[in-house]
Order: C-alpha cells, then structure tokens, then sequence
C-alpha cells in the first residue's frame, strides 16, 4: 500500500549533484588534493554530507577542519556555480507539487538541512512538503535506512506505506533497505548509477503515472486525514 511519497533533492528535484561534484573538485584542489571526475562522483552522489566529510578527512587527515567549517567554504565554490545555472528540474517539481495534492510528501536529502531549506526555497514548493530532513538529522546517511524510516516515523506510517523517488544508487539501496517502493531517476547526462534495485526506472518524472505503477501490484491507501 502507498499512503506518502518520499523525494530526495540533489539530483531528483534539483540538477544540482553535478553542481557539487565540480565544487568538490575545485574546493580540493585548492587545498592540494586532486581528485578526478569519477572519484568527486562517487564521494558525492546519493551520500550525506557528514558521510563524505568523514571519507574525505580518512583520506587526508589535515582536512580536519569541522563539517561546518568545511561545507561552508564548500558551499561558497558551489553557490558561485549554481548563480549562473537554474538547477530545478521542472517536471519533477510539477510532480512533487501534484502528489501533495492526494498524500503527505516529505523531502529526504544528504544535503545539510539549510540547504535542502534553500533548495525548497528556490523550486518554491514550502507548502507542499510536509517536513524536510537534512543531514544533521540521522546519524548514518544513504545507503543506510535510516533516513527514510525517520520519515516514515514522522508521516507515522510503515515504510511499506512509502513511494520513494531517488536518482542514485545510494538513494535507490537505503531505500530498498527500508522496505520502501522506489521509482529511480534515470535523466539522460547525468552520471551512470547502478539503479537496478528500483522498481521503476523513468528518464523524466513527467512519465510518472501513480495509476500506472499501482498496476505493478502495489495498492493505493491515501490517508483521508492525514496529521497536520
């Protein structure tokens, strides 16, 4: 049964994954450590931030300078790229706004949660979410579960009761963990992810039919009054 509907940001919402991987590479390269396309993706996509700041200090230990102090000067490299880029992804924003129109809709990001407020922000869809959590609120990020059954706690409803929508083979697996329904965005540029565990694979969320994938042999129990 499908009774809410989970979206990550980076990547899903927002074309912003990319944004943050030639931020990285740039950041670090000013601190004298060159990594390359590939290694910047897979440190970034689908993880939290607290888990690549942890990968990143195992890897060179005088990068231990605090995930704050690090993501701000991070993000300072990314806003600088994002200013010149609309990075929202229109039809997977037109599909968040029109699933809140029949269930609860959460945002579950990697992302510190000032920027997943920000992204929110920016794609101008604060009243449609339900809530939002960040990297600061669970303690293992994507693959890990325990982001998604957090979500699923504060819907208060089971993880089977999930649709999740995810980009990323992290994304796909921490969902898939949880117990959840997971359709995967497949968006046609973007770096190759292993999405294969999904149940669904889409290039453009626009194709997303909740009719469609309910014949899949998921069923639909929308919550007729659902919590504020």
């Amino acid at each position: 049964m499908i009774r809410a509907f989970l979206f990550d940001l980076d990547g899903t919402l927002l074309d912003t994954e990319i944004l943050w991987v030639r931020a990285m590479r740039a950041y670090l390269a000013d601190q004298g450590l060159a990594l390359t396309p590939e290694e910047a993706t897979a440190l970034v996509y689908g993880h939290s931030w607290h888990d690549i700041y942890t990968q990143l200090v195992a890897r060179e230990p005088r990068l231990a300078i605090g995930e704050r102090v690090m993501g701000a000067a991070l993000r300072a490299y990314f806003l600088r790229l994002r200013a010149s880029t609309d990075v929202r992804i229109p039809s997977s924003v037109s599909l968040l706004q029109r699933l809140a129109a029949v269930a609860p809709v959460a945002v579950v990001s990697g992302s510190p949660r000032a920027e997943v407020a920000s992204g929110l922000s920016l794609m101008g869809v604060e009243s449609s979410v339900r809530f939002y959590l960040g990297s600061e609120d669970y303690a293992s990020g994507k693959p890990a579960p325990a982001c998604f059954l957090l979500a699923a706690q504060r819907l208060d409803v089971v993880p089977q009761a999930c649709l999740v929508f995810e980009d990323s083979s992290a994304g796909v697996r921490a969902a898939k963990a949880a117990g959840m329904a997971c359709v995967a965005l497949v968006r046609p540029g973007a770096p190759v992810q292993d999405v294969a565990a999904a149940d669904w694979m889409l290039d453009d969320l626009a194709k997303f039919d909740l009719e469609t994938f309910l014949k899949q042999g998921f069923t639909w129990h929308p919550i007729l009054n659902p919590k504020p």
